[in-house]
């Protein structure tokens, strides 16, 4: 548990308000949207590693970030959001932080994928993969 002004880092699952993190995937982000309640649940149980942003003085979730981890070398970074009444007190980056520098990967490769954040990303080492060692295969269904 980190404090950073007037919010809260902690990594409990126990503490995420599944309704706040649900509601913000459906409706507030583009990679959320095409997912239904049950598979916002299922990703959330299966995470490797989960991170809530609190408002110290009502507890309320207000940030969420989620790994998931070959738990040795290697995590993937997902669903990164601040809500927007909480943005503009540098939550993301801290979120951000938290997971990937403050957390038990801070020695993995890190990856994820961002249609509009790399200026975030790219603060904490985050580029593009070198030429030849990334291949990737997109979805079926052409979702995000």
């Amino acid at each position: 548990m980190r404090i950073v002004g007037a919010y809260e880092l902690d990594d409990d699952p126990a503490r995420v308000d599944l309704d706040v993190v649900w509601k913000h995937l459906s409706t507030g982000v583009y990679w959320g949207k095409w997912r239904d309640r049950e598979l916002v649940e299922k990703v959330f149980r299966n995470a490797w590693r989960v991170v809530g942003a609190y408002e110290t003085s009502t507890g309320r979730l207000v940030g969420f970030a989620r790994a998931f981890s070959d738990t040795i070398g290697s995590a993937y970074l997902a669903d990164v959001f601040v809500v927007d009444e909480a943005r503009g007190a540098g939550l993301g980056k801290e979120l951000v932080r938290e997971m990937i520098d403050n957390g038990p990967g801070a020695e993995f490769r890190w990856m994820l994928h961002t249609a509009d954040a790399h200026g975030l990303y790219r603060q904490f080492g985050f580029g593009d993969p070198p030429e030849g060692q990334y291949m990737e295969r997109g979805r079926a269904n052409g979702q995000c």
